[in-house]
């Protein structure tokens, strides 16, 4: 069975693309995540505190102007930073990147405001696009986010998701990639502890455990950089169809600290 294409997962390479167009875009972002306009419903902002750290709720929805019948939706439930404005823009121009089915053929737009009237001049009648963002976990110096997009083509079985965490160190202002979590050199102790994860998780699977071999071949192990730094320990998260079939979404895969001792780097790790 031929699987469809699906938004990847942003990579350190293409993450590191977005911040360098965001870096273009001046030191003031502009509120694009509020989409105010005079013919789009009102954006709302609701103050949440997440441990020490300020945040705002925001939530938009509106149809296509001036559209009756079956019209072009989107909804936004997203999250800014009010002492971060440099994240806020951030996390604006990664969920309109997500949209991007396809790199070569993505709209020429950089942020959600953008993206809106982008959507609106392209879209068919019942096509929906769904953003959210949020912050998953605040630990110490990272907040890990959540960004998620959900797109409904008009014709299509079924929705078309991505997933992408972001693991922000506030002291230094950026975002930090797997690889720079990691102790240097054990990028492989990383991959055995994923497979083991993955092995669990695989317990729980009642596909896998009809018949192991027919599933390993179709939906083989693969490494992933799509990472959130929890309390817990690591989440990793995966796309559709990647490992799994469509019906088990976006598969999580849990690597607790005590398997990432000499793996990760130590100030990291939550202190005995």
């Amino acid at each position: 069975m031929r699987r469809p294409r699906m938004p990847r997962g942003l990579s350190a390479a293409v993450l590191g693309a977005a911040l360098l167009a965001l870096a273009g875009c001046g030191s003031s972002p502009p509120a694009n995540i509020t989409l105010e306009s005079p013919t789009a419903a009102a954006s709302t902002a609701t103050p949440e505190k997440i441990g020490d750290l300020a945040t705002e709720r925001i939530k938009w929805a509106s149809n296509k102007p001036d559209c009756k019948g079956d019209c072009p939706r989107i909804e936004i439930d997203s999250v800014a930073f009010p002492g971060i404005p440099k994240l806020t823009a951030l996390v604006d121009h990664v969920l309109a990147y997500m949209t991007g089915t396809d790199a070569n053929r993505r709209g020429p737009y950089e942020t959600l405001s953008e993206y809106t009237q982008y959507f609106w001049s392209t879209a068919r009648p019942r096509d929906a696009t769904f953003f959210k963002a949020s912050v998953k976990d605040a630990i110490g110096d990272i907040v890990s986010i959540e960004l998620h997009t959900e797109q409904f083509l008009t014709g299509a079985a079924h929705g078309i998701p991505a997933t992408q965490y972001l693991n922000w160190e506030r002291s230094r202002g950026r975002v930090m990639a797997l690889d720079e979590a990691l102790i240097p050199g054990r990028r492989a102790e990383y991959v055995a502890a994923l497979q083991r994860a993955h092995a669990k998780w695989l317990a729980g699977n009642s596909d896998a455990k009809r018949d192991p071999a027919a599933y390993g071949k179709m939906w083989p192990f693969q490494e992933s950089d799509n990472f959130a730094l929890t309390r817990d320990g690591i989440v990793v998260k995966y796309d559709a169809y990647s490992i799994a079939p469509y019906s088990y979404g976006e598969p999580e895969l849990s690597i607790p600290y005590a398997d990432l001792r000499g793996i990760l780097k130590p100030e990291l790790l939550p202190k005995s």
